[in-house]
């Protein structure tokens, strides 16, 4: 599965993960945000293009399960990778290895 990654405005961190759809040469590109409800098109905000990616059960994300991204893009459109729990709570306490770097 061939996907486009791109990254939020509103929120450093939050990816947004689509099929990558074929565009002809003499096509406008299609907005990538088509495929998002509206609530969480407001909160992710301009969509900037990162890269385009090969999915595939043997690839290995950093911070999702690969399989979980493929399924969320056939059952949903997309999926959207929310930020690390740090970057969202700022009282969360470091992970033990951070400590005191």
């Amino acid at each position: 599965m061939f996907c486009s990654i791109y990254k939020s405005s509103k929120k450093d961190e939050m990816y947004l993960y689509i099929a990558r759809l074929e565009v002809k040469e003499s096509e406008e590109p299609a907005n990538p945000l088509e495929v998002l409800p509206e609530a969480v098109r407001t909160a992710f905000g301009r969509a900037t293009f990162v890269m385009d990616l090969e999915l595939s059960e043997q690839r290995k994300l950093a911070r999702v399960n690969v399989m979980h991204v493929m399924d969320s893009i056939e059952t949903k459109g997309f999926f959207l990778q929310m930020p690390p729990e740090g970057l969202i709570n700022p009282n969360a306490v470091e992970p033990e290895g951070l400590r005191g770097a």
